[in-house]
């Protein structure tokens, strides 16, 4: 039966890819008509083939959601359906964003491999199908089952796919002689990087919290909702960064920079704290982490072995590093099915037609662990 579940899931897969690649086809040879257009440069082939990709990987992962967990927040009280719907939003967003990102950043490439190509409508249609049909089975493969590491995953493609974009469109050749927030002076591709990372971090601290309720039940839901809290307020503060460039209001900028790594190590150390044990692995990682961090600054300002721009890139790699640890750790110890909260909001638990006793008896025939 697993076997036949898993092999239908694949059929759908591939109907869905067929799907994404019709579309695209037929959507950008009608847009794409008349004259050849470059990959890239001034009304090149690369922006119209990403939109439309990106909103195909969109509306497959919102397909696919919406097919394989439409009756996953049925059961639940309306406060944690609405932080699950309002997670598959913000990851409706993320996938399209992605899925643009990936189609600009392999449009540069093939550009300088490629140079002087040219196509047509048909030829830029077919070329649009196969990116969209890439990024719409990727999107819609995530929307049967995405779990927290593939968050965390994402995450950190998106974030190397968008600075690589942006440094080989950046204006200034130079930047990285200061540091990385020059790439936002006068650029959309790594301000518009930053606003949709700060909106998957946000996202990924939502799922760590689901993480965390599915381990340890509602006796600490308040303690969980902080730590949800404290990671939506560092993807706030990222997204700030982006929406604030240095070269526009410098000050503002630098304060978002900052209020983005202090949250980021307060949401970091809640959540650790919120884990029972806490397991090996992520208090080694955690230790190790923060030594490296030591040593890069010790470096960096008595003896400036390197620029700025290099200990940015250290901090945000070990910052990932950990966050990469922390959620497979959450994946090991953490059950996998949906735990539905026996509260009507954060303050007041719920008891349905009797008393928590009751409650209590019927979670434990239904198979929940409290």
């Amino acid at each position: 039966m697993e076997q036949d579940a898993k092999l239908r899931g694949e059929t759908r897969a591939v109907w869905a890819t067929v799907i994404c690649f019709l579309v695209g086809t037929a959507v950008a040879a009608l847009i794409l008509a008349g004259d050849p257009r470059p990959l890239t440069g001034e009304g090149a082939l690369a922006m119209p083939a990403a939109v439309i990709a990106g909103v195909i990987a969109s509306a497959a992962f919102l397909a696919s959601t919406l097919m394989h967990r439409r009756g996953e927040t049925r059961s639940m009280p309306r406060w944690q359906a609405v932080i699950s719907d309002l997670s598959t939003g913000a990851l409706t967003v993320a996938f399209g964003a992605v899925t643009m990102m990936g189609v600009l950043l392999a449009a540069e490439v093939l550009a300088a491999g490629l140079q002087g190509l040219q196509l047509a409508a048909l030829g830029g249609g077919l070329l649009t199908g196969a990116v969209s049909a890439v990024g719409g089975r990727f999107a819609f493969g995530a929307g049967v089952g995405l779990r927290t590491a593939d968050l965390a995953a994402l995450l950190f493609g998106f974030l190397v796919i968008g600075t690589l974009f942006a440094m080989v469109t950046a204006a200034d050749p130079r930047w990285w002689e200061q540091n990385f927030s020059q790439l936002g002076s006068g650029s959309w591709a790594f301000n518009g990087t930053l606003v949709v990372a700060g909106l998957l971090v946000a996202t990924v601290g939502s799922y760590i919290g689901r993480d965390l309720h599915r381990l340890r039940g509602d006796g600490v839901l308040f303690r969980i909702a902080v730590v949800v809290a404290l990671w939506a307020a560092t993807g706030v503060a990222l997204a700030a960064v982006g929406l604030l460039p240095l070269n526009r209001v410098p000050i503002p900028h630098d304060i978002a920079a900052f209020t983005t790594l202090v949250l980021f190590a307060v949401a970091a150390a809640t959540t650790v704290t919120s884990i029972p044990g806490p397991p090996r692995a992520l208090l080694v990682t955690s230790i190790g982490v923060g030594l490296l961090l030591v040593v890069a600054l010790v470096l960096w300002i008595p003896f400036g072995l390197y620029p700025a721009t290099a200990v940015e890139a250290i901090v945000v790699g070990l910052g990932l590093l950990w966050m990469a640890t922390l959620v497979r750790v959450l994946a090991i110890v953490a059950p996998e099915g949906s735990r539905p909260s026996a509260r009507t909001s954060l303050r007041r638990a719920r008891h349905p037609s009797g008393g928590p006793s009751e409650s209590r008896g019927r979670a434990r025939r239904d198979g929940v662990v409290r």
